[in-house]
């Protein structure tokens, strides 16, 4: 199950800390709660709200089978998001995010298959053949595609639903899925437009303890999503095998109440 998190432990992992009151962006004025010393500070309470919210669509899509994308390409993100998308079984882009990621899935596809093709040079002895130059060459390749593809070689199909760390930073990604029609659901700061965004965590996505909190809380939601399928697919699985052997058992009960009706009647 995922865990409700308090207010207080928002508080205390620093997520109520916006930007500059000149960086801040006028459209998340109803998520701000005040000013201090020059800074926004963002309203936990509804941040709470929000990411309950948004940790309830995210348990219902990972329960439908779907994959979401964890996008975080920042320093102080990309570990976490890293560590908790893997742990979740989601694919996740922590590098580079490189264009046409999504408006162009069928190249992004050819470029993980080119992995998958050097892997099996490698097991059929093909890969022994080539010049060491050619050799050099290929490893290349695959340590490059391995370094930004790597995390999605998963993913054969468009994902359901980003969650982005840092939409400032990821407008990229943003416009493409907003071109798509994919749901995004995003940590907001003070500085950011969250019109686009269909589900907006205000949140302080510039310190690890806050990236951290929030991280773990929508990855926990994603596994209690999965566990939900996993459940749910036991329990379609049950009834049918109990049925089969009720039937089986029943059946000579039912034979005799159909004799004995048929006597009575004549």
């Amino acid at each position: 199950m995922a865990n409700t998190i308090e207010v207080k432990d928002l508080l205390d992992a620093g997520v109520h800390f916006g930007h500059l009151t000149r960086k801040w962006d006028p459209n998340m004025a109803p998520y701000i709660y005040m000013e201090r010393n020059g800074i926004h500070i963002i309203n936990l309470y509804k941040t709470s709200a929000k990411l309950d919210e948004a940790n309830a669509a995210l348990r219902k899509i990972a329960a439908s089978g779907r994959k979401i994308l964890f996008v975080a390409t920042k320093k102080q993100a990309k570990d976490i998001v890293a560590e908790h998308a893997k742990d979740a079984g989601m694919p996740y882009i922590t590098e580079r995010w490189p264009g046409g990621m999504l408006t162009n899935f069928v190249t992004i596809r050819k470029a993980v298959k080119k992995m998958a093709t050097v892997d099996r040079m490698k097991k059929d002895g093909r890969y022994e053949t080539l010049s060491k130059k050619e050799r050099l060459q290929v490893d290349r390749m695959r340590a490059k595609l391995e370094k930004n593809l790597g995390s999605i070689s998963d993913m054969s199909r468009m994902p359901a639903a980003l969650f982005i760390v840092d939409t400032v930073r990821e407008h990229i990604a943003v416009a493409e899925a907003l071109n798509l029609g994919i749901p995004i659901f995003a940590m907001v700061d003070t500085n950011a437009n969250p019109r686009d965004i269909d589900y907006v965590i205000p949140s302080n996505d510039d310190a690890s303890r806050s990236i951290e909190i929030i991280i773990k809380s929508v990855t926990d939601a994603v596994k209690a999503g999965l566990e939900d399928r996993k459940n749910e697919k036991g329990d379609d699985d049950q009834p049918k095998k109990k049925e089969g052997k009720a039937d089986k058992k029943d059946a000579p009960k039912k034979a005799a109440k159909k004799a004995v009706a048929s006597e009575e009647e004549e």
